[in-house]
């Protein structure tokens, strides 16, 4: 397995993280059902393992260059998981992390489900799926998530401004949402400080870094929750996407 898994371990030791035969081993079923489930519906365009760990395991992980997910037993939520990137590949690392896997498309969930299930991960503590659009949870009375989570990550979902809307509602004063960018992000979080500014967020770090042994340009902007969303926010489904905050 380790001989399979060379250059990812290389790549996650730039990161100072070294990957234990249990996680490697989850990390290859993760793998494995992917591309089954890839088989007869679009998870992912990226099949070809070493393209997989690279571009989707080790992105990742790769924020943990700019904050310690090991410090504590924080609370989690990955909106827009798609196929359950960050989310998955952030549990294994770090087990301690309590997720919640969120996305607007059931079958993927279904998809993540199974994962779980076969990486044997609530094992290691709380991880769960959950259906719906990020702008319902944030208002419903009866089942609001609004401002429960330390962290809220998402990875190429949408511009700064509309994926700020969608993601810091859930985050509590005092927490963080990490957005994962797939390029250098200068204009976009210039064109979005209002909208983070109007939702309770300061922009702390943008950093701009390339994968390992690759010329693959990705940015990890962290933003800090240091007041309460106003309720006006997040607007009705759709909303965000198409007429994003100034």
């Amino acid at each position: 397995m380790r001989n399979k898994f060379e250059q990812m371990i290389k790549d996650f030791s730039t990161f100072g993280i070294e990957l234990s035969d249990h996680q490697l081993d989850q990390f290859n079923k993760y793998y494995e059902l992917l591309v089954e489930w890839n088989s007869f519906m679009n998870l992912t365009a990226i099949t070809e393992f070493e393209d997989v760990c690279k571009l989707h395991f080790v992105d990742s992980i790769s924020a943990c260059k700019y904050f310690n997910f090991s410090s504590s037993s924080f609370s989690l939520i990955d909106i827009g998981t798609g196929a359950g990137f960050p989310g998955i590949p952030l549990k294994i690392v770090f087990p301690q992390l309590q997720v919640t896997l969120f996305d607007s498309l059931n079958k993927r969930l279904k998809f993540l489900d199974e994962v779980i299930d076969k990486l044997d991960l609530n094992n290691t503590g709380n991880i769960h799926t959950l259906h719906g659009r990020a702008e319902d949870y944030a208002i419903k009375k009866e089942e609001s998530l609004r401002e429960t989570y330390d962290i809220a990550v998402s990875r190429a979902v949408a511009n700064m401004a509309t994926l700020s809307e969608y993601c810091l509602p859930y985050v509590k004063v005092g927490g963080k949402f990490i957005a994962y960018k797939s390029e250098k992000a200068s204009e976009e979080l210039s064109d979005a400080k209002g909208a983070i500014h109007l939702l309770g967020g300061k922009l702390i770090s943008s950093n701009d870094f390339v994968l390992p042994e690759t010329d693959v340009q990705r940015t990890i902007c962290i933003v800090d929750k240091i007041e309460p969303t106003s309720k006006k926010y997040p607007r009705k489904a759709g909303i965000p996407s198409k007429q994003p905050l100034k």
